[in-house]
């Protein structure tokens, strides 16, 4: 969501700090805004919209000494909470002398008795966000020292929060601190960078460390002294960023989507590489940290995750249930913790997530470790917080996934899934010939979704009938029931089309209603046990005047011949055919999206990562 940077070294910040920004734009926001320190005061430019407007106006604003003198500054792109997207709300907010300036990533739920409390000794907002009620709180507690100011606000603060904060009274050093919201700090040559994220870092330096809940840290040029909320000095490890900043970068296409589905080969690869046991029929994958027995000994798997990986977590629950059999559930993870659920520790509670920051998923990874559940998770960044978190799991190896609507990772996630479902069921009911058959055909994958990614043009044309329709819906059963409700939210989030996914027999049971002449359905009817049923869901459709775009295996006549489109995929069993079905209308989507002249990297209102409930 909302993306922070702060600079401090021996270069101008203003184009550190911009060019930060613009490696955050995928996260999603709507507003920008930049402080410098300019001598003995804090200058700030904002802008509503992208940081291309922010440019334009710093530009206007600010001299071209200003640019180049300055070397410590900070800079935010907001996604709108606490008021609406204008330039009065946009970060950097200052306290009420002007001097102390802050970026927040998060919410501060008390931010309303906190705004009276200093409304009443006199303070001026002019904002509605909560952010300005903490500049103020942090201008209210500064008796000279501006980290333990910061320490003294916080500690009445209810929420979350990533903050960055520089004042003109202490111009060596900006304040960093973390609850909840990630930071993460490059150490360079002389000069380090503050970040919500590793790709604003990645262009400066290699050499990271990542604050913890309650760390604050005060920065300068050459240190970086970190503390908890009690000024008790704590150790935090420089770790390597395994990225580079060319991952970051279109590569010659016209959007990061397009790129990152025509990566999936690759990546599958990589998530693939070396954790397949072709001797045993069965999967290496260390982090899971477990011996085969106590594997064994698991009563039930549960999964949690939102959005596009509640949807890889449903088919990992058909995977676990069939190759395993174990019980298996999903659940949505925001939900999670306050249903209170039933956990023990014979319960296997795996944490889904592709930037391994969502705050719903840590919420329940913690609330699962509270309950004494084996938790472990599978993320796709390396040292995010749910990945230190569980201390345990399983990494994507997908790369940097830069467009909002996700692709490599949805169908990483479903590898790794079905590798780990694999692992679980050679310890208990899956034979060695079954693993074995199994383990070449995951295998395969990046073989089968290259097959896909061939049928680009063809896939584009078959988009360009559906353009005009403001309605589709996806239906699907078994493991492709996942697969539809994946598709409806790649076609919503980047085209604005209504869609929704169903499981193909709840059709009859309300849906069927809202479907008149030319209304789209698409059908994931590939091979496997329910394909007749979802053919016969098909003909209804048919019957009502629908037209239909089917998902169907290659060489079944028998479901193209009831489909107005179809776009075939690679035979496959069932659980692998969802990997190559997902990538067929993820590029269904985009063509979509592109010939409705969408903005398709960053969709409206949406973020990348959602790093606050």
């Amino acid at each position: 969501m909302c993306g922070i940077v702060g600079y401090i070294g021996k270069v101008n910040a203003a184009s550190v700090l911009i060019g930060g920004l613009k490696r955050l734009e995928y996260r999603g926001y709507d507003s920008a805004g930049i402080a410098l320190l300019d001598g003995d005061r804090v200058t700030v430019s904002k802008a509503s919209g992208k940081v291309a407007n922010l440019s334009e106006r710093a530009h206007s604003n600010w001299s071209p000494e200003l640019f180049q003198k300055a070397t410590i500054g900070i800079a935010h792109t907001r996604w709108a909470t606490h008021g609406p997207p204008t330039e009065v709300n946009a970060h950097p907010h200052l306290d009420g002398s002007g001097g102390i300036a802050l970026v927040h990533n998060g919410i501060i739920e008390n931010y309303r008795s906190l705004r009276a409390r200093l409304e009443a000794k006199g303070d001026v907002f002019l904002s509605e966000t909560d952010t300005e009620v903490l500049a103020h709180l942090i201008g209210d507690c500064d008796k000279g020292d501006l980290f333990q100011a910061v320490c003294d606000a916080l500690h009445q603060v209810v929420g979350t929060f990533g903050i960055a904060v520089i004042s003109s009274r202490e111009p060596d050093r900006i304040i960093t601190a973390r609850r909840g919201s990630p930071i993460v700090i490059g150490v360079g040559d002389g000069e380090t960078i503050i970040a919500s994220d590793a790709s604003a870092i990645v262009a400066h330096t290699q050499r990271v460390i990542y604050l913890d809940d309650n760390d604050i840290a005060i920065v300068t040029a050459d240190a970086v002294d970190i503390r908890d909320l009690d000024n008790v000095p704590v150790t935090r490890e420089i770790a390597e960023l395994e990225q580079d900043a060319a991952a970051t970068e279109k590569g010659g296409f016209d959007h990061f989507m397009l790129k990152e589905i025509h990566e999936q080969p690759d990546s599958l690869a990589n998530a693939i590489r070396g954790r397949l046991d072709l001797q045993l029929g069965s999967s290496v994958l260390a982090g899971m940290g477990s011996s085969q027995r106590e594997l064994a000994e698991l009563s039930r798997v549960v999964m949690v995750g939102c959005g596009t990986s509640l949807h890889a977590a449903m088919v990992g629950q058909y995977a676990f249930e069939d190759l395993a059999d174990i019980h298996a559930g999903v659940q949505q993870a925001a939900e999670f913790r306050y249903r209170n659920p039933i956990l023990g520790s014979r319960d296997f509670v795996i944490a889904i997530s592709q930037s391994g920051e969502t705050a719903d998923t840590l919420a329940a990874v913690k609330e699962a470790k509270q309950k004494g559940a084996f938790v472990m998770s599978l993320v796709n960044v390396v040292g995010s917080t749910i990945a230190r978190e569980t201390g345990r799991g399983v990494y994507l190896h997908a790369g940097p996934e830069i467009s909002v609507a996700s692709t490599k990772a949805f169908t990483c996630q479903v590898s790794v899934l079905l590798m780990m479902a694999l692992r679980l069921g050679r310890g208990r009911r899956y034979s060695r010939d079954e693993g074995l058959k199994l383990a070449r055909e995951i295998q395969s994958i990046p073989s089968l979704v290259q097959q896909v990614i061939d049928k680009g043009e063809m896939i584009a044309e078959i988009a360009a009938k559906y353009l005009d329709n403001e309605h589709a819906f996806f239906i699907g059963r078994g493991p492709m029931y996942p697969v539809a409700l994946e598709g409806a939210l790649k076609l919503k989030e980047i085209s604005y089309i209504h869609a929704e996914g169903y499981h193909a027999a709840e059709l009859k049971h309300g849906p069927i209603a809202l479907l008149q002449e030319g209304t789209p359905v698409i059908a994931v009817a590939c091979e496997g046990p329910a394909k007749d049923k979802t053919l016969g869901n098909v003909e209804e459709c048919r019957a009502r005047g629908a037209r239909i775009l089917g998902i169907v295996t290659e060489g079944d006549h028998e479901a193209e011949d009831v489909m107005d489109d179809f776009i075939s995929v690679p035979r496959a069993h069932p659980l692998v055919a969802t990997i190559p079905a997902v990538v067929a209308l993820q590029i269904f989507s985009y063509h979509v999206a592109r010939l409705r002249g969408c903005e398709i990297d960053q969709p409206r209102n949406l973020a990348k990562s959602v790093t606050v409930e």
